[in-house]
């Protein structure tokens, strides 16, 4: 959807140009108008980030529209309107999107909006894929892979560029998945990476111990062996206590 407003002193043009929006184009909203250069210096002082596309008439009731650029940051698209070609080197002097000469036409009006449409569309943001959540993963015992639920797992660490998963059983178990790879495929709510080399599980934690320095040292849950450090780092300490929380 475009968002529209018309600065046009002639009621007549303003709805000639309304019912053409409206009939031609449907993605156009007309979000308001005004009439003199002094409105449309209030409505951009209050409202200058709503519109996309501004139509302005060059011709106003106090003046021109010239005066309005000197006088007010326009951030929307600007499409001069006007039954005068002797203002175009002006309006490309400020900018102006496009230069419709009244009656305007359909085809001109497309070629304008197809010209907003396009550069939206360059500007939105590209949507990140989500990592759909993992509820087990693969694990080597000897020659043989097998699933461990995520539902069972202590800790993954990473050591002599290896990653290790600790289950709440204190088994251990080398994975094919980086740190940063598993980290991305957890529960957020029930994982937390403690520093660059260990994830741990709320599950896994029995209490936590304040160190100097601002680290904290974790002691694990009855029954779950410590095979690395266990301990969370000073810039992760605050987050670390929020998510504990």
């Amino acid at each position: 959807m475009i968002q529209a407003f018309i600065i046009e002193d002639e009621p007549m043009a303003r709805r000639s140009l309304e019912n053409l929006l409206q009939t031609h184009f449907p993605y156009v909203s007309v979000i308001g108008w005004a009439g003199s250069v002094r409105d449309s210096l209030r409505y951009l002082a209050e409202h200058g980030d709503e519109p996309d596309v501004i139509f302005m008439d060059v011709e106003l009731s106090d003046g021109n529209c010239f005066e309005i650029f000197r006088s007010a940051t326009i951030k929307a698209e600007v499409i001069m309107t006007t039954a005068y070609d002797n203002y175009a080197v002006n309006a490309f002097r400020v900018r102006s999107l496009d230069y419709l000469l009244k009656p305007i036409e359909v085809e001109d009006m497309h070629r304008a909006l197809s010209r907003i449409l396009e550069k939206q569309q360059a500007s939105a943001p590209v949507p990140e894929k989500a990592t759909p959540v993992r509820e087990k993963f693969l694990v080597h015992m000897g020659e043989r892979i097998v699933p461990v639920a995520v539902k069972d797992i202590a800790y993954f660490y990473a050591e002599d560029k290896q990653v290790w998963l600790v289950t709440l059983a204190s088994q251990r178990y080398l994975v094919d998945d980086s740190l940063e790879v598993a980290g991305e495929q957890l529960p957020a709510g029930k994982f937390f990476r403690i520093s660059r080399s260990v994830i741990l599980s709320s599950e896994a934690i029995e209490s936590v111990l304040k160190l100097p320095g601002g680290r904290m040292k974790v002691s694990p849950a009855p029954g779950i062996k410590a095979y690395t450090d266990l301990t969370v780092s000073r810039s992760r300490s605050d987050e670390f206590l929020s998510w504990l929380a």
